[in-house]
């Protein structure tokens, strides 16, 4: 949730995720079980054989799937998915890191001092930046990268198109310290998270803290002069979905282990007969049937984890099927989540409770069922009531009709992913039976992200995932009416006035968190734009060796983890 990143993702395999910007505060455990059948296997908070340098060999290449190289390539831009993000991590500065539980540190090789503070009633950090820090293109990295990302990410008034305003439009203003490389970060009164504005994106070179280059300045075009640490891009081709990293000459902390990073786009079928050829170093297998293609693969090992993402399903409420409150509602209270979870996770062992809240996750302190409060169920006779009260009647194919238009949506799925198409005909036939006609549509993986952002959809499932354990942070981004991530267009201006004056007026996380939980279930009922089917596990197989792994935002293995990419590498 930095934010909660919308990146495009598949509902399960693991390949297309929309990037939050954070999530709430807490720690917990989630085991095994056999809710998907099968004997049940132990799923760990964190399985990403974290390894110290000395452990680790000097050379040696990673090459890594990935779902798309997308175009849009701004981490901080509306259209940016968990991809962009994950790919900004490898060329762009971290300047602050995060444990797996949560707990926020900086970075050394970027800043000598990081400190909250409190100034007149007011809520202040400051940024002390090393003498050697640097933007590739000779920018000296001090308090105007501060300026400018907060510049670029407070509002859309000025022309710039962000991610997420949350924790920036709290600022009141950005000053230099003592010297240059010292900022000063004041809030508008106390709030309640400062860590996260700055936290997963890190900060922006100046150079791109102008609308047009924010919003265009990045798409098809790395640009590696911007970046700054320990890699920069090596090759990069959008039409051939490949990017390559290799070590930075400008960098002056700790020497990258690697001596070349690759992502290549691919489909998800693809990845499997790649990590099979050799051609890969790392698999998602977040279905039964990914895993027993590759987890006999010499030299292996499989690793699970908790994972920090929503498998979400969200309908249009801009489109003529959707326009109906009533409407809305029916169609999820004709969704049997358990069906869904039984498919998902059919032969891996796995269970978990209720995924009730897009706000907090089980496993965290202050969490409760939204969604059930709200009236969340499986119901498909209140759901035919609803429908008959909205005037859809049953046609004779038992399709509902009104005003001579059927009740038809597209629902696309992207890939060929086996599980994925078995879980768009569960709810096909599910809708069928209250009267919805869904229509599936197979495409792409590489279509995911332009896809959502145009609305090329009637109903969406995808994942939220989210980078840090600040979710109430970022409640904002998930129901405010302007959120490029709530694309349901079920949010008011009512609405973000409820938000704006019950949530982000509370004064601590605690007080916070326990507002977003009191409102999370009021806004349902006034919206029913999406609701979440269930969490999962992070499941991929990995050759042996590789360690310190996911250590980019909204990738799963070490739950909540932002680590130095320069530490990835191979034992010794």
């Amino acid at each position: 949730m930095k934010n909660k990143k919308l990146l495009g993702a598949l509902a399960i395999s693991g390949a297309l995720a929309l990037a939050l910007a954070g999530c709430a505060s807490g720690s917990g455990n989630t085991g095994g079980g056999d809710n998907g059948g099968g004997e049940a296997v132990e799923t760990k908070v964190a399985d990403y054989n974290p390894q110290p340098r000395e452990n680790l060999q000097e050379g040696g290449e990673v090459n890594f799937p990935i779902n798309e190289v997308p175009e849009q390539l701004n981490a901080f831009n509306s259209d940016a998915s968990a991809d962009t993000s994950r790919l900004w991590s490898w060329y762009m500065p971290q300047i602050l890191l995060v444990a797996p539980e949560g707990e926020v540190t900086k970075n050394d090789a970027y800043l000598d001092a990081y400190e909250i503070g409190e100034d007149g009633g007011n809520t202040t950090l400051t940024f002390t930046f090393t003498e050697e820090a640097h933007f590739n293109d000779g920018t000296d990295m001090d308090w105007t990268a501060i300026d400018a990302t907060w510049k670029a990410n407070k509002s859309s008034e000025e022309g710039f198109n962000p991610n997420s305003t949350d924790g920036y439009k709290q600022i009141a203003s950005v000053e230099q310290g003592d010297t240059p490389k010292t900022a000063v970060v004041t809030f508008d009164g106390e709030y309640a998270w400062p860590s996260t504005p700055f936290l997963t994106g890190g900060v922006l070179n100046p150079a791109i803290a102008d609308p047009t280059v924010f919003n265009e300045g990045l798409i098809g075009n790395m640009h590696p002069e911007w970046g700054a640490g320990p890699y920069t891009v090596d090759e990069f081709d959008v039409n051939a979905q490949f990017v390559s990293f290799k070590p930075n000459p400008e960098w002056w902390g700790n020497a990258p282990l690697l001596d070349k990073v690759t992502f290549t786009g691919m489909e998800p079928d693809a990845s499997l007969n790649a990590f099979k050829n050799g051609e890969i170093d790392m698999v998602g297998a977040n279905t039964n049937d990914r895993l027993k293609q590759v987890q006999d693969v010499d030299d292996t090992v499989v690793r699970r984890a908790q994972q920090t993402a929503k498998t979400v399903l969200i309908v249009d409420a801009d489109k003529p099927q959707f326009s109906d409150l009533n409407v809305r509602k029916a169609f999820f209270l004709g969704v049997n989540i358990d069906q869904q979870k039984q498919i998902a996770w059919n032969g891996l062992g796995y269970e978990e409770e209720p995924s009730g809240s897009l706000n907090l996750y089980g496993f965290q302190d202050g969490y409760k069922d939204s969604f059930k409060t709200a009236g969340l169920k499986y119901d498909p006779d209140e759901a035919k009531k609803l429908l008959d009260e909205a005037g859809w009647t049953e046609g004779d194919d038992g399709i509902r009709e009104k005003d001579g238009e059927k009740l038809s949506v597209v629902y696309p799925i992207f890939g060929e992913d086996p599980t994925t198409e078995a879980l768009a005909k569960s709810i096909q036939a599910q809708q069928k039976e209250i009267g919805i006609d869904v229509k599936v549509e197979v495409r792409a993986s590489a279509d995911f992200s332009n896809d959502f952002t145009s609305k090329n959809w009637d109903m969406f499932s995808l994942r939220f995932t989210d980078s840090d354990p600040f979710g109430p942070a970022y409640f904002c981004q998930l129901y405010c009416s302007d959120s490029g991530l709530n694309l349901s267009a079920t949010g008011s201006a009512e609405i973000d006035k409820q938000i704006a004056d019950e949530v982000e007026s509370q004064p601590d996380a605690e007080s916070w968190t326990a507002a977003s939980m009191e409102l999370e279930p009021k806004i349902i009922e006034e919206t029913w734009g999406v609701i979440p089917l269930y969490n999962g596990p992070s499941i991929y197989v990995v050759k042996k060796g590789l360690a310190n792994l996911t250590p980019e935002p909204y990738v799963g293995l070490d739950l909540f983890g932002v680590t130095p990419v320069e530490n990835v590498g191979w034992e010794k």
